[in-house]
């Protein structure tokens, strides 16, 4: 206890002493862990920036469960059910069984003895949409050749969803594309992936979390279309691995030039925090020695303490943050490629070309995804299959130009055998309407030069290759229970030049019947078949 007379000459102090604490205290951390988190992580812009290929999930439960059995099953995986059932719901593959399924109330029972059942086709390389047909000079958007290097440009702010050549694709079986730039530029933009599916705005057909491509060229023509065309560089095969060596160099120093932001922005951050925890830890110091003095004023601290209070205690203020790097979306889309989140997609028809360019990968630090066209990729077929790079190419198309001339009918079989990821593709909305029967062309002739290939190693050409070269393998490519509903019914034997598509579904609604006259697809074809309805589809949907 202590005397009346010695607590009034303390009660003065003792009342200062909460507004004390509470004048000096502004924000106190709500947990000690708050006070003492990490500075959170200071994101490049890119890592920020939303995939072109962000993509619209359908609701897939506006169609109905479809239920197709005594099919032969190609399921693209390496195996073959003769007589099998596969059943699509919420726009997946619900069920793949050997035998009969039991169909789920209201489903779509069809029953396909003697047809086949394989996964949708995917095309790597098109065009569609960026050339679309008819072509006309006004909607030629597929090559931005006023620079050589245009990591920037998007073909998905310049596909037409209503390019005729769509609907003609899926009526070939195709239920996915990869429309990519053309050619010209040694980089020339970002490619985007889409699904078939009629739509008024190109975003609404993206596939959904499939990564963005990068679209480069080597060889003929970017040296032609500047060099011989405008007398400009690059004009030989020496100024196009140049120029394309120092479009990423250039990248490479902006990304550096952003983690040193980082870090810096980064240890600011830190410090402030450590300076704000000091100063919170330093309120509640005080706190506890106010409490500590009001119930025992004698205590032998309180004077000494006492000195320390009369001195003001303001909250730190936050230090001003340096200046970012500026940003630059050409320079972030080849960062993306040197990180892996944008994938390299290279024409290159001649091994030497392909060989420079994998040279240059390792240089600075990109994953080529897939040659494309890539005539000569037999002659480095164990190069290709050890660097794990896909090939892109045509059954038996060659000779139209000098880069071109050294095509055989058995380059895809030859990277087939040798380990290789071999692709058929078309770059043309002419040939994308028959794919089954360019990759039968390259089985034929695979075969015939004694090379024992199988059907279930050829669909994976038009399937599940071309699905891992545009990182969506882990939702379409092959007929397995989970993946998306993109499977096509023909009518006989895929590889036959007869068969077609009877029935083809994406996210397992019907886009494509072929004895059905449906409303066509592009309002410029209303009226130009008095055949078929006339009604305009509704908002994207079939």
């Amino acid at each position: 206890m202590f005397s009346r007379r010695a607590f009034r000459l303390l009660s003065p102090l003792l009342l200062a002493l909460p507004a004390c604490a509470s004048s000096s205290t502004s924000a106190p951390p709500s947990s000690p862990a708050q006070a003492e988190a990490p500075p959170p992580d200071v994101p490049f812009p890119w890592e920020a920036r939303p995939s072109t290929a962000a993509g619209i999930e359908t609701p897939a439960a506006a169609s109905p469960p479809v239920l197709i059995r005594n099919a032969t099953l190609w399921l693209a995986t390496g195996k073959t059910i003769p007589r099998g059932s596969i059943l699509l719901q919420g726009g997946k593959i619900a069920q793949v069984a050997e035998g009969d399924i039991t169909p789920p109330e209201g489903a779509r029972v069809i029953d396909a003895a003697g047809k086949f059942v394989t996964p949708g086709i995917i095309d790597t390389h098109s065009h569609i949409g960026v050339y679309p047909m008819p072509g006309t000079v006004a909607h030629l958007d597929g090559n931005e050749a006023s620079s050589p290097v245009t990591p920037d440009v998007q073909t998905v702010d310049g596909f037409w969803p209503q390019d005729p050549a769509i609907e003609r694709a899926v009526a070939g079986g195709v239920t996915t594309l990869q429309i990519l730039p053309g050619s010209a530029n040694l980089i020339g933009g970002r490619a985007v992936t889409l699904k078939l599916r009629p739509a008024l705005s190109p975003r609404q057909m993206h596939f959904p979390g499939a990564p963005d491509g990068l679209k480069m060229a080597c060889g003929e023509n970017p040296k032609r279309t500047y060099g011989n065309g405008r007398h400009a560089a690059p004009g030989t095969r020496m100024g196009n691995l140049a120029m394309q060596r120092k479009a990423f160099l250039d990248a490479k120093k902006h990304e550096d030039d952003w983690q040193r932001y980082r870090t810096t922005e980064a240890n600011r951050i830190r410090e402030d925090q450590k300076k704000r925890s000091a100063y919170e830890a330093e309120v509640e110091s005080r706190k506890k020695q106010q409490a500590q003095c009001q119930d025992d004023p004698y205590f032998s601290s309180c004077a000494e303490w006492q000195k320390g209070w009369d001195k003001p205690l303001d909250p730190p203020k936050p230090s001003d943050p340096g200046a970012a790097p500026p940003r630059d979306p050409a320079k972030e889309t080849l960062i993306g490629a040197m990180r892996g989140s944008v994938l390299v997609h290279i024409h290159c028809y001649r091994a030497d070309d392909m060989l420079a360019m994998l040279a240059l990968a390792d240089e600075v630090g990109f994953q080529v995804r897939s040659f494309h066209h890539a005539l000569e990729a037999y002659k480095i077929r164990d190069v290709l299959a050890k660097k794990n790079v896909s090939i892109s190419t045509w059954a038996d198309w060659w000779g139209f130009k000098m880069e071109a001339y050294d095509g055989i009918p058995e380059n895809i079989a030859l990277l087939q055998e040798s380990g290789a990821l071999p692709i058929v593709h078309t770059d043309s909305s002419e040939g994308v309407q028959r794919m089954n029967q360019e990759a039968s062309k390259a089985l034929a002739s695979g075969r015939r030069a004694g090379m024992p290939l199988t059907d279930e190693e050829a669909i994976r050409w038009l399937t599940y290759n071309p699905a891992w070269a545009l990182g969506i393998e882990k939702r379409v490519g092959t007929l397995e229970v989970g993946k998306d509903a993109d499977v096509v019914l023909w009518d006989r034997h895929p590889f036959s030049v007869y068969a077609s598509a009877e029935e083809v579904w994406i996210d397992g609604a019907t886009v494509h019947q072929k004895d059905k006259k449906r409303p066509p697809w592009s309002d410029f074809e209303l009226g130009q078949d008095t055949g078929r309805p006339t009604t305009l589809l509704p908002g994207g949907a079939p």
